[in-house]
């Protein structure tokens, strides 16, 4: 849309491609084929991969092979674990957000379409590595084997939630798991991944980080000044950009992404920026396992742009129908990550619908068992919660003087 302005000048405002009501069309979108795009080595200089990041990563063809020089060549266990991993994640959100329906918890925010955005990147990492993700990356809890009942415990509140219920449902954090507490202002997850590995370098700490943050956030200043820190000081860090077209109702366009890719974003900063299929889960296993191998190896930071679709709301708390077609999810070119990834299981032979029908099965099972298990210890509605005074611990060290009278004053 453009506006004129009294003095005849004009004033762009983006505007989505479709809306609702309309059909759902992403014919503007130019998607390479599967395997077209070349592997570089890990100590290529930033400047001579620059077409990376205006390209799009992908291995697993319409078909479902895998194709080109980013394939892993990952065996079939890995991938039958992968593919377990997301099943596992959507069974889970599905759960959760029915829970929130019955008003057991307050809030809830599903990854549904992004879940090889997570998962594929947790196990190309080392177990180790410190991840800083947002609210939509449970994928990576679940793929590092962190208990469902834990993460349960967090979204009711409830007598065993670890963080006693001071942070939002979703908001999941993980020492042992390597999982960096989740900020609602996302992109501070950047600067702190930044500053994680900067010190991790500093204390030869072998570990390297990653960082999660939505294309909406790549607008905010947090994004240019970890950029600006990981490029100078050639931090060991994955700076993930999760373009899902959608940042809570405002498109992409907003933050920029009619004009260029957020890929490019990196190009500017001296950064090896890569564009990838972000439901391919070969292509974002390969992209990841890529930047990690490279920083350990001590060449320095990478970007990596995961080009997705936010299938359902950005929460329980939206109504996605408001501002974009109904059918546009169905209408995605790049499709479902678990239906691809197991399509191409199948083609080589080493998965079945029965199979898979078989696995689902098991997941619900396990998600419906821990999910009773978790509302007996509390719910938003009945039972346990932490104990009120609890507000006034774990601030300080040594709770100062003022903290322990108001907390005395409570109790009396």
């Amino acid at each position: 849309m453009m506006r004129a302005l009294h003095n005849g000048l004009s004033l762009h405002v983006p505007e989505p491609w479709c809306r609702p009501g309309s059909k759902a069309n992403f014919d503007a979108f130019d998607i390479p084929a599967a395997g077209s795009v070349a592997r570089p080595p890990i100590e290529v200089e930033p400047f001579a991969i620059r077409e990376l990041a205006y390209s799009l990563v992908r291995v697993i063809d319409e078909q479902g092979n895998a194709t080109g020089d980013w394939d892993p060549c990952l065996t079939a266990d890995v991938l039958k674990r992968g593919l377990r991993a997301m099943v596992l994640t959507r069974v889970y959100d599905n759960r959760m957000v029915r829970a929130q329906r019955q008003g057991k918890t307050s809030f809830y925010m599903k990854s549904t379409g992004e879940e090889a955005v997570a998962v594929a990147a947790a196990m190309a990492l080392d177990r180790a590595d410190m991840c800083f993700p947002t609210y939509r990356q449970q994928g990576l809890l679940v793929a590092r084997d962190w208990p469902l009942l834990d993460m349960m415990n967090q979204v009711f509140s409830n007598s065993q939630d670890r963080l006693k219920g001071r942070q939002m449902p979703v908001f999941y954090s993980s020492r042992e798991a390597g999982f960096f507490s989740i900020s609602g202002n996302l992109g501070t997850q950047y600067s702190q991944a930044v500053g994680w590995a900067m010190a991790a370098a500093l204390d030869r700490d072998p570990r390297i980080a990653a960082a999660w943050i939505g294309e909406g956030a790549t607008a905010e200043g947090d994004f240019h000044h970890a950029l600006t820190f990981a490029s100078v000081y050639q931090a060991p860090v994955i700076l993930n950009i999760v373009n899902n077209q959608w940042a809570i109702s405002s498109f992409s366009g907003i933050a920029g992404g009619e004009r260029t890719t957020f890929a490019a974003r990196g190009v500017g900063f001296g950064l090896p920026s890569l564009r990838v299929d972000g439901n391919d889960f070969l292509a974002v296993y390969a992209a990841t396992d890529w930047a990690a191998k490279r920083a350990r190896a001590g060449h320095g930071p990478a970007l990596i742009e995961l080009f997705t679709y936010r299938a359902e709301g950005h929460s329980t708390s939206d109504d996605p129908g408001k501002y974009r077609p109904g059918s546009e999810a169905a209408a995605w070119p790049l499709g479902d990550p678990i239906e691809r990834l197991k399509a191409h299981l199948i083609r080589r032979g080493d998965w079945d619908d029965t199979r898979h029908a078989e696995m689902l099965a098991e997941a619900e099972a396990h998600v419906r068992d821990v999910g009773k298990q978790s509302e007996r210890l509390g719910t938003l509605r009945s039972g346990a919660r932490p104990e009120v005074s609890s507000m006034f611990e774990d601030v300080f060290k040594n709770m100062p003087p003022h903290l322990r009278a108001q907390r005395d004053e409570m109790l009396r």
